[in-house]
């Protein structure tokens, strides 16, 4: 009788311990990191917008192949001047209150106001009066939206624009309710009790550094579909040893992996997969006053010494991973075959001589170079990367460096405001077009971390920002690419990929390129 009670007393608590529950319809999964905001006006990073995609929605959103779909606006019609969107009736959000297009241009205008300084307020330039009024040129309420009724909302572009029926369903672009936001002022966005949702998720927990919830949206229109009733977030680290062995031991149902970790995966027989995830990882170079990575001739050297495949193979080492010399990826597609096929980035000569004499030219034009800092984030991949610019600096150039590594939310107060010489970053697709990554190096683009500056490289971007000719945009930002090469404002080194593994039981999670990933929107626990 005893040995009954404790083999009782242990399945229980092992079914308790389980990561998945079917009854309940819950997981517990875990992050990388502590989202820095959920203020759709400051979010910036794939963290926040894991946490937003699940809880807000926008006019458009993906669906489980990755195409544009209907969100809160059920139809649209699209004119070279105009976009209009019908909303659907039953969008709520999760106080029960009717989603308007009231509530989009209250968001937008939001975004656009220079006192708010939005990070990503230059992705709203093409509608109509957005870049005069984040110039302070206009008021907020000359911006080209507007709601002739609470269920329609009419955008009016300032420029054509082929791309922006994509940018819908980016975070920046999802409705805030006035009311809500005015009452929580400054916390917005901080708390799980000061963000109202509208997306299939609710965050009805948030303990800092430790723990969040996301639970089923009962107001949420499309919540029929919608089987999981609870996604715990019960683990925040960024190390990938102990992810793996939270997912070994039964406490996570999903977990991202590192090169060293998918070995030991491989080793015991567990089943890793793969995905091409999009991103594009890069070293930043600072052209603030009085930083010597401001100087060519410097970033030249570093861009000769540097050896992609190399870095891909030996440092990163994750599998799926693709050593790159372009700040464009391989899906992003071209006329016929994808962009880099079409348009090959020029070839960096690589070698003793061509360091050499780069260095030579550094000394007579800005002297000793100084002992330089290198920011990365604190996470097992990010030191590794930062310690092999370190050693790559010394051993090549006879460059001496610091590795600044920072939680993630210091990383990225510290790279916002310039504290770094080189800065180790990575950028994710917003939308399906080269824009998306090319608008990184324009001169008025606040997510621009070195501050570059070059008028040459914006009058191509021009071209591909305004123009509707896909001949033309292709060529422009064919030259965006040989600037980049020529200029190197920035060091491409590598295409993301995640090594990733998910409990058997759990069914229907959608990783792809655009939109929160991964999506556990459509996912169900299985017996």
């Amino acid at each position: 009788m005893t040995l009954l009670v404790l083999t009782l007393t242990l399945l229980s608590e092992w079914v308790w311990s389980s990561p998945v529950d079917f009854k309940a319809q819950s997981i517990r999964i875990s992050m990388l990191q502590e989202p820095p905001s959920l203020d759709t006006s400051k979010a910036t990073d794939l963290v926040s917008f894991f946490v937003l995609g699940h809880t807000t929605e926008g006019l458009l959103r993906y669906d489980r192949r990755g195409r544009l779909v209907a969100g809160v606006a059920e139809s649209w019609d699209v004119t070279p001047t105009t976009l209009t969107f019908r909303l659907r009736p039953d969008a709520r959000w999760h106080d029960g209150s009717k989603v308007t297009a009231a509530d989009f241009v209250y968001a937008w205008q939001n975004v656009n106001d220079p006192a708010v300084a939005a990070p990503f307020a230059a992705i709203m330039y093409p509608i109509k009066n957005a870049e005069a009024i984040q110039n302070g040129e206009l008021p907020v309420a000359a911006l080209g939206v507007s709601s002739p009724s609470e269920g329609t909302l009419v955008v009016e572009l300032g420029r054509p624009c082929g791309y922006c029926l994509g940018l819908m369903a980016h975070a920046t672009f999802y409705p805030v309710n006035k009311a809500f936001h005015d009452q929580a002022g400054e916390r917005y966005g901080s708390e799980s009790d000061q963000l109202l949702s509208n997306g299939p998720f609710v965050l009805t927990e948030w303990v800092h550094e430790a723990r969040l919830v996301m639970s089923k949206n009962p107001h949420y229109w499309n919540r029929e579909a919608i089987e999981l009733n609870e996604i715990e977030v019960a683990y925040i680290t960024g190390d990938n040893r102990t992810r793996l062995n939270l997912f070994r031991d039964g406490q996570i149902a999903f977990v991202r992996m590192g090169a060293e970790t998918v070995k030991d995966a491989v080793a015991q027989g567990m089943r890793v997969r793969t995905f091409l995830t999009g991103g594009v990882t890069y070293v930043w170079f600072n052209f603030r006053e009085g930083k010597p990575t401001g100087n060519k001739a410097l970033r030249q050297a570093i861009q000769a010494s540097f050896n992609p495949d190399e870095y891909v193979n030996k440092v990163i080492a994750i599998p799926g991973y693709k050593a790159t010399g372009t700040l464009f990826p391989s899906w992003i597609r071209g006329n016929e075959k994808s962009f880099v096929d079409e348009y090959p980035p020029p070839v960096v000569i690589r070698g003793k001589q061509q360091r050499l004499e780069l260095m030579e030219q550094v000394a007579r034009e800005i002297g000793e170079v100084p002992d330089l800092t290198i920011l990365t984030v604190s996470s097992t991949t990010g030191a590794k990367a930062a310690e092999y610019f370190q050693g790559l600096l010394e051993q090549s150039l006879g460059i001496t460096s610091r590795v600044d590594q920072q939680t993630f939310k210091q990383y990225l107060n510290k790279a916002r405001r310039g504290e770094f010489d080189l800065v180790l970053s990575s950028w994710y697709p917003d939308f399906d077009d080269l824009v998306t990554y090319a608008d990184l190096l324009g001169s008025d683009n606040p997510n621009n971390r070195g501050r570059y500056s070059s008028k040459e490289y914006d009058r191509s971007l021009t071209v591909l920002l305004e123009s509707i000719n896909p001949a033309e945009r292709f060529k422009a930002a064919a030259e965006l690419q040989r600037i980049i090469v020529k200029e190197v404002p920035l060091l491409p080194n590598s295409e993301t990929s995640s090594a990733y593994m998910v409990h058997p039981k759990l069914k229907g999670v959608v990783r792809r390129v655009l939109g929160q990933d991964p999506d556990f929107t459509f996912a169900r626990v299985v017996e």
